[in-house]
Parts: C-alpha cells; structure tokens; sequence
C-alpha cells in the first residue's frame, strides 16, 4: 500500500508546485498591469495637468488685467469726481462773492424751507 501511494504522492506534489506556480505567475502578470495601469493613469495626470497649467495661467492673468482696469476706472473716476466738487465749490464761493445779498436771501430762503418742512414732518408723528 505504501508503494502505491508514493507515486501518487509525488504527483499531487506536483500539482501543488504547479498550482502554487500557476498562482504566483498570475500575481506576477496582475502586479505587472496594476503596475502599467498606474504608470499609465500617471502619464495622463501629468498631461493634463501640463494642458491645464497655461489655460489656468493665462485666466489668472486676465483676473488680474480685469482688477487692474477696474481699480484704475474707479481711481479715475474718483479724481473726475473730486475736480468737478472743487469746480462747483469755487464757482459758488465767485457767485457769492459776485452777489453777496442774493447769496444771503437765498440761503435764508433755503433754511425757512428745510425749517417749514422739519415742523410739517413733526406735525404728522
């Protein structure tokens, strides 16, 4: 019975070893992909970063361009705003000195307005 045995013994030992061959050939062939896969999905990456980086450089430079103009717009318009506010400051201190009375009425005129309206806002609370 052992004779017979040892031969069959030997060849499922032999299947064993192949199977455990089959195997680590198969993990072999899978890290191999997973490996290729990887390299792969890591070229892409870097393509499209590499695509991606002067379209978000050139947007970045727009933004900036954009924010420039706008703050020297509004700077701009600041300084119109300022010019026209000492025109009218100058043209109203000739036009009092040119008609002092005028100026005078008018302005006691404006103050009984402003007074008449403050009394008729108090009036309805």
């Amino acid at each position: 019975m052992i004779a017979s045995t040892r031969p069959f013994g030997q060849s499922s030992s032999n299947l064993a070893d192949d199977a455990v061959q089959g195997a680590e050939s198969a993990i072999g062939s899978t890290q191999r992909m997973a490996h290729e896969a990887l390299s792969t999905l890591s070229d892409r990456v870097q393509e499209a970063r590499d695509q991606a980086s002067p379209v978000i450089n050139r947007v970045a430079a727009k933004a900036e361009e954009l924010a420039r103009r706008s703050a020297d717009a509004v700077r701009d318009r600041g300084q119109q705003f300022r010019e026209q506010a000492y025109r009218a400051q100058d043209m109203t201190v000739g036009y009092i000195k040119d008609e002092p009375l005028k100026s005078i009425l008018m302005a006691a005129a404006a103050g009984a307005a402003i007074m008449a309206i403050v009394q008729l806002l108090r009036s309805r609370d």
